[in-house]
């Protein structure tokens, strides 16, 4: 018997009439970029998780890249991430100026192994990104420890966990910052692709808010080099934790 790799129109299928219904709202209202829906989807998307905040992007590579860079990491600093992951977690190290250093993985539950972090720290190190995968979420105590201990900052790769736990919380909450990818194959899938960053803090949610959006404070007033990572309305509107 072949399986098919994915199929996603039976959910499309089990809810038309709820999908046709939102691209008719958002069509009405002729704002398509940044708009209400994204608003409501990152209210909405923070609470679920127990978050401060969440701040809609492009895609999950760019939600790696922009945590990354709003908590300050780039050029001459290290990021500690696993050997076993997309080729996105690099790119989006790489793209936030940072060297990626790749460690291995725990052979049981094919998630970053702490042991094989602590190894890798070295003076250069800023960050940690542990890659929640299949899933399964990573042994995050020793992470956490392992951070406090050296002064490092802890992004989490989420693209293939939305509604995993840890210890009784859910991923996302358990690090400075978590990065999620809303690509149509993922938990949780959106009409063409989309990312979001979750954060507690205040500061880095304004930064990220910036960052999304060339780095602009108010309109047209920008004060730091950001890029274009906007979320659209029509992936906003299809998303929802609830389907979780």
């Amino acid at each position: 018997m072949k399986i098919p790799f994915q199929d996603l129109l039976p959910l499309h299928h089990a809810q038309s009439a709820r999908i046709e219904a939102a691209v008719q709202r958002t069509l009405a209202r002729g704002w398509y970029v940044l708009g209400p829906e994204v608003e409501r989807f990152e209210e909405a998307f923070a609470a679920y998780h127990g978050a401060a905040h969440a701040v809609g992007v492009a895609n999950g590579t760019d939600a790696i890249e922009l945590a990354l860079r709003a908590a300050g990491v780039g050029p001459g600093d290290e990021v500690i991430t696993v050997a076993h992951t997309a080729a996105a977690t690099v790119c989006a190290v790489e793209r936030a100026g940072a060297r990626p250093v790749l460690v291995d993985v725990d052979p049981d539950a094919y998630t970053m192994d702490p042991r094989a972090a602590a190894a890798a720290v070295t003076p250069r190190t800023k960050a940690i990104v542990p890659v929640h995968l299949y899933g399964q979420a990573c042994e995050m105590r020793p992470l956490q420890d392992l951070a406090r201990r050296h002064g490092l900052l802890i992004v989490e790769d989420c693209a293939q966990a939305h509604g995993a736990t840890c210890d009784g919380r859910k991923v996302g909450t358990l690090g400075d910052l978590a990065a999620f990818s809303f690509y149509p194959t993922k938990n949780l899938g959106c009409y063409g692709d989309g990312g979001a960053v979750l954060t507690s803090d205040g500061a880095l949610a304004a930064r990220l808010r910036r960052l999304r959006q060339y780095g602009q404070e108010q309109r047209y007033l920008h004060v730091e080099r950001g890029v274009n990572s906007r979320s659209e309305e029509h992936t906003s509107e299809l998303q929802s934790p609830c389907n979780l």
